[in-house]
């Protein structure tokens, strides 16, 4: 007779997410010396690979999925990491550091690091959950969306104006299609950006032919088997051979709060990316933590850099090294021929300036609370990105007046 204890699987190190934060921890934690075992719980049936390009030049047939590897499959081979994929965590037995899998198996863990991300969030309309509905959250999202247009999916709508919305619908616009981009709040980006970055890139994909929509309710999605419209709060309905849904995420947490973690829009973690729990991290999308770059708000960042430092801050963390995480955050996005960088988080700011002319499509907007800088978008425009980051890391004031002109070097403020 098998006993539980004969089926369960050991290691000092169990990793939740095979994304960019949970590829990263295994990564620096074999790069400072740990020699434990390590295993990587991945959901998805590829290896780790990189999330962004999949809105930008996956989609657009730009970059091949060999491309994305975060590391060749031998990487994971040589530093001993155990890769299970294709499979997921459902419940964790904190007293008994134990990990129950989806296919019934059990690990035990000396540390354990949840780097799950989160699940795109659904439309809760009728019709939500017809055929040619899509999210652009995994390769799988992406391969049947782009086979869909293969097929002849011509007239798209994609719903919801944050980033990765806007930069599908920059590709779709690219490869031909007729889209509509439909935002529910009166502007684009509005909880990330300022009015000014909101209206420029309105601008930007009007002229290229988005149909976009602010101020707009969706009340349903049209179709039998398969999408083919959607129908607005007042009355109107818009052609659709497929839609695209990036309206956000939900934090992947539930087996954490279920098994006691503090938390509610993700599970909170402290100054090291612990959380309530023992032995238990957490990192990345999923991960709330107090930024000293938002006042001390306790918040979330959906990015690359914050999975990445985070990750590495928990490496030093389990080999003893542990240090606060305070990474400074920084963003990127890709639409048309235009690269915003954007440097700090602007949530909270009472002021901002404009540097530049929008209508050259190289500018910047600078964010500002009480006379202090705190954040910036640069649109291309490495220099005001470079030097404005250095600004803000440094808490530095500036002179409104001043800092729109642009004769004058963002670098200069701290003189000022």
């Amino acid at each position: 007779m098998t006993t539980e204890a004969e089926t369960t699987e050991r290691y000092d190190v169990v990793i939740v997410g095979a994304g960019h934060g949970g590829a990263q921890c295994a990564i620096a934690l074999r790069q400072h010396g740990f020699a434990g075992l390590i295993a990587m719980i991945g959901r998805e049936p590829e290896l780790p690979y990189e999330r962004p390009p999949l809105s930008k030049e996956y989609l657009a047939r730009e970059k091949s999925f060999d491309r994305l590897y975060i590391r060749p499959a031998g990487f994971w081979k040589d530093k001993a990491v155990t890769m299970e994929l294709g499979v997921a965590a459902m419940a964790v037995d904190p007293a008994a550091r134990r990990l129950s899998l989806s296919d019934g198996r059990n690990v035990t863990y000396n540390n354990l690091v949840w780097a799950t991300g989160g699940e795109p969030r659904r439309l809760t309309c009728a019709g939500a959950t017809l055929a040619g509905v899509h999210a652009v959250r995994t390769r799988a999202d992406c391969d049947q969306l782009m086979k869909e247009i293969d097929d002849g999916a011509r007239t798209i709508v994609v719903i919801g104006g944050g980033y990765i919305g806007l930069e599908a619908a920059a590709v779709l616009t690219k490869l031909g299609c007729r889209v509509t981009l439909l935002e529910a709040l009166p502007r684009v980006l509005a909880r990330v950006a300022g009015p000014e970055l909101s209206s420029f890139y309105e601008r930007e994909h009007r002229e290229h032919g988005v149909d976009l929509r602010t101020g707009v309710a969706v009340d349903c999605l049209l179709g039998s088997d398969r999408v083919d419209g959607v129908r607005l709060a007042d009355g109107t309905v818009l052609p659709a051979d497929a839609v695209i849904v990036g309206i956000g995420i939900t934090p992947a947490v539930e087996p954490l709060l279920a098994a006691g973690a503090a938390g509610g829009n993700g599970v909170d973690v402290d100054a090291h990316c612990r959380t309530s729990l023992p032995h238990i991290y957490a990192i990345g999308d999923c991960a709330a933590f107090a930024s000293i770059h938002s006042g001390g708000v306790r918040m979330r960042i959906e990015s690359v850099q914050n999975a990445m430092d985070q990750a590495t801050c928990v490496a030093r963390g389990i080999i003893g090294d542990a240090r606060p995480y305070v990474a400074f955050p920084w963003f990127w996005s890709n639409q048309y021929d235009l690269k915003l960088q954007t440097a700090g988080v602007s949530a909270g700011f009472d002021q901002s300036v404009i540097r530049g002319d929008p209508a050259t499509r190289s500018f910047s907007v600078a964010y500002m609370n009480e006379g202090r800088l705190i954040a910036i978008d640069a649109v291309n425009n490495v220099k005001d990105y470079v030097q404005g980051r250095k600004l803000i890391e440094a808490g530095a004031h500036a002179n409104p007046i001043i800092l729109a002109d642009t004769s004058v070097p963002l670098k200069q403020h701290l003189l000022i």
